[in-house]
Parts: structure tokens; C-alpha cells; sequence
């Protein structure tokens, strides 16, 4: 029992560290977007202290600065680490075939569940080249602070309670429940959940945080300009019918998605054996100084 609550509370513990390093640059983000288009939106400052936050954000959770006795755990805890050319487009493969796939179903599921759509400003109220900037910024916020918390500080706390496919399965709920901002609706909730699964994943398989980064930028931008924008005027098949774009996007879902998985699966096999084997050793209980040497 006593082994338990200790689990439990190093779960939420990881998962709350996580959230916060998330939740404070996506915090720190919307203010100075909001003060840049309230105050002076022909002029999009907000992204020069913003560029500086994010760099300052990766260089401390990555070790530096003080105190200096956490710079090893930091480091570790990030896990940026450097990966293969064959790792990394293994990993760009298989997250931008499952991008495309969970674009799919999110359409799917719009389809089939009657949902209010994400709320989006509306760029043609500003300046283009502010919004361009904004939206910049925006696609490196999110995958940067959320794979540095989430699947950086968050999942290896949990791969050393858990098993890897474990760590990831937990950390994916954590990051499906840190969108319920977007409406407490199970299709939205899942798609998250899925795609935590699918960036955790990356993490877990790779052994680091890099690859999952490009691919989280490109997920974003998908759904931020091809997807969300069109979910308002999506109509239900039980109102109208299935007709072909239906269809094709269920086929896209399918298709896609066992594409996917065989690419996960290479990727799995492309990472050297005895890095593999220290990262395990450690996603079970091991040190986590044996992670910062590799």
C-alpha cells in the first residue's frame, strides 16, 4: 500500500512538473501576444522576449546556470539528446504519417459527434506580417515547452517508476487532460490522448526529445491551418450522409495510421543495442546519471 501512494505521488509529481514548464511559456506567450496586438500590432515585437524565454527555458532545463549541482539531472531530465540520421527520419516518418492519420480522424469524428470548434483569432483583423510572425512563434511554444515538459522532465521521471510503454500511456493522459481548455469532449480527448501516444512514443523509442520536436511543429501547423479552421462548418453524416470526402478521410485514418505503425516499428529497431539497453536499464529504476553519458 505504502509502495503505492509513493507511485501515485511521484506520477502527479512528474506530471505536474511537467504541466508547469508547459503551461508557463504557453502563459508566457499568450501575454505578450495579446499585449503586441493590443497595444501595437503593425509591429510584432512580442516574439523577440518570447525567442529569448524559449532560449533561456532550454538552456537552464538542459543544465545550465544554477545551482549547479542539478545541472546533471536537468540534462538528463530534458533528454535532448543527440540521435542518428537513420533514428531521426525513422522518428520524422513515422510522427508526420501519424499527423496525417489523426488529422483524419479528428475530421472523422467531427463528422459523427456534434462538437464546437476550437476558437481561433481571426488573422484578417491584423497586420499579415504579424500574424506570420505570431504564427511562427506559435508552432515553436508548444512543441518546445511541451516535449521539454511532458515528454522530457515528465516521462523519464515515470520511465524510472514504470515501463516504457507505461511511462508513455500515463504521460499521453496528462497531455490529453492539459487540452481540456479546448472542451471536456471524449473524440477531442482522444485525439490528444493519440497524439500524446504518438510523440511519447518518439521520446521513448529514440531515446530523446528532438525528433518528436519537428514533428510537433508540424502537427500544430496542420491542424492550426488545415484542420481547426474548417470544423465550424463540418455537417453531421447522421444529417446529410457520408458522402466521398467522408470516406476518403476514413480511408486516410486507416490507411495512414498502419503506415504509421510499421514505421514505429522500424524505429524501434534503429537505435544502437547497448544505448537502448542503458536507457531501459534506467526507464526501470536505474540511476539516472548512467542516461547523461550516453
Amino acid at each position: 500500500m505504502l509502495n503505492f501512494l509513493t507511485r501515485t505521488l511521484r506520477t502527479f509529481k512528474a506530471g505536474l512538473l511537467g504541466f508547469g514548464i508547459a503551461l508557463l511559456a504557453g502563459g508566457v506567450w499568450a501575454g505578450l501576444y495579446v499585449a503586441n496586438l493590443k497595444t501595437t500590432p503593425r509591429i510584432p515585437w512580442a516574439v523577440i522576449p518570447m525567442a529569448f524565454y524559449l532560449w533561456g527555458m532550454w538552456r537552464y532545463l538542459g543544465g545550465k546556470g544554477w545551482p549547479r549541482s542539478t545541472s546533471q539531472a536537468r540534462r538528463t531530465y530534458l533528454r535532448a539528446r543527440p540521435v542518428t540520421a537513420r533514428t531521426f527520419g525513422w522518428s520524422l516518418l513515422a510522427g508526420a504519417l501519424g499527423v496525417a492519420a489523426l488529422a483524419g480522424l479528428w475530421i472523422v469524428l467531427f463528422q459523427l459527434v456534434k462538437m464546437p470548434g476550437n476558437v481561433l483569432p481571426d488573422p484578417t483583423q491584423y497586420p499579415l506580417l504579424t500574424m506570420a510572425f505570431f504564427a511562427v512563434m506559435g508552432s515553436l511554444v508548444s512543441p518546445l515547452a511541451e516535449e521539454a515538459g511532458l515528454r522530457g522532465y515528465c516521462q523519464v521521471m515515470l520511465e524510472r517508476e514504470f515501463r516504457g510503454p507505461i511511462a508513455v500511456l500515463i504521460s499521453s493522459v496528462f497531455f490529453a487532460f492539459g487540452h481540456v481548455n479546448h472542451g471536456l469532449l471524449w473524440p477531442k480527448l482522444l485525439v490528444y490522448f493519440l497524439a500524446g501516444l504518438m510523440f511519447g512514443s518518439i521520446a521513448y523509442l529514440s531515446k530523446s526529445i528532438l525528433p518528436g520536436i519537428p514533428v510537433h511543429m508540424l502537427g500544430d501547423l496542420t491542424f492550426f491551418t488545415m484542420v481547426w479552421p474548417y470544423d465550424t462548418a463540418r455537417r453531421l453524416v447522421w444529417e446529410t450522409g457520408a458522402d466521398t470526402w467522408f470516406w476518403i478521410h476514413v480511408a486516410q485514418v486507416v490507411m495512414l495510421g498502419a503506415l504509421a505503425l510499421l514505421a514505429y516499428r522500424r524505429l524501434a529497431k534503429s537505435l544502437d543495442a547497448p544505448v537502448a539497453h542503458a536507457y531501459d536499464a534506467v526507464s526501470v529504476g536505474g540511476g539516472l546519471g548512467v542516461v547523461g553519458n550516453h
